[in-house]
């Protein structure tokens, strides 16, 4: 039951955060051209030209949907159908509240309290959908895809590719003042999701101590894709020598880590602490994840 409780807040989280995430790129970012990266950016750029050149209109949810289906297509083949559940159901989520949530005519086009209040909105809505260990697809789930090719790229390094890439194309069709402005929404959106998910820190460090520390081990290693370092411990209550687990993962993988050494041993005790500055593959630079 308390599973059930758990994946269904869960969902409600997930869903909330496509919303607002909704909200900021219908109610002020596709107004006023703004592309801050990720397929609705896509969408924004495809909605403005065809408006223009062909005197129809294509809503942004419609492209951000059919843009995500050869990715999910994709992904099934190469991570399997466990890897994509809560993805799938949170793309397909964002599209509908894309296609739901109305769209107002800016008449004001103050660029910069639209990159800041988008910014809130946008980075209110990834933290809530990171906190669940997801995301909502687009250029996330294709620069994860992109790195089973490219293993020499990190995936946060094709993300910042892809997503420049598509502020690129926004600046050169709407121009280099609102694709500046759009730069500093993408800046306030990555600081106030990391602000939710845990206060601006790089990583999280946690210390593991069980008595099934080889399952737990393979269970990080398998569905984190984490490595984990056994430290040499020794209970000074009951004497006895114990491995200490070390492992280092990212902000929105702790309620994730956490949720798979419980299911390995529900005794286990762990440690949860900030870790910043942290290099290694996975993280800053190339290099080992734990």
């Amino acid at each position: 039951m308390k599973n059930k409780d758990s994946e269904l807040v869960s969902y409600l989280l997930v869903t909330a955060g496509t919303f607002f995430m909704a909200a900021g790129i219908n109610i002020i970012y596709e107004p006023l051209s703004m592309v801050t990266g990720g397929f609705s950016g896509i969408g924004i750029i495809l909605k403005k030209v065809l408006e223009a050149k062909g005197g129809f209109s294509l809503p942004v949810g419609v492209t951000n949907l059919f843009l995500n289906l050869p990715l999910f297509i994709l992904a099934m083949r190469l991570k399997g159908g466990r890897f994509l559940k809560r993805t799938l159901y949170a793309a397909l989520c964002f599209s509908v509240a894309l296609l739901v949530v109305p769209s107002f005519e800016n008449l004001h086009k103050d660029y910069l309290m639209a990159a800041i209040y988008g910014g809130v909105l946008n980075g209110v809505g990834l933290g809530l959908v990171f906190s669940r260990n997801t995301s909502t697809g687009g250029s996330d789930l294709l620069s994860t895809l992109l790195n089973h090719w490219f293993p020499g790229l990190s995936i946060s390094e094709l993300l910042i590719i892809i997503d420049g890439a598509i502020v690129l194309g926004g600046m050169f069709f709407f121009g280099m003042q609102t694709g500046m402005y759009s730069i500093v929404a993408v800046f306030i959106t990555g600081k106030v999701s990391d602000a939710l998910l845990d206060g601006l820190k790089f990583a999280k460090m946690a210390y593991i101590i069980s008595d099934s520390p080889a399952k737990i081990s393979e269970e990080v290693m398998r569905r984190l894709d984490r490595g984990v370092t056994g430290l040499n411990g020794k209970g000074m209550y009951s004497g006895k020598d114990k491995n200490v687990l070390l492992c280092v993962v990212s902000k929105k993988e702790v309620v994730r880590l956490i949720e798979i050494v419980k299911n390995a041993d529900e005794n286990a005790f762990v440690i949860v602490m900030d870790a910043k500055e942290v290099q290694g593959e996975g993280f800053i630079e190339k290099s080992v994840g734990c």
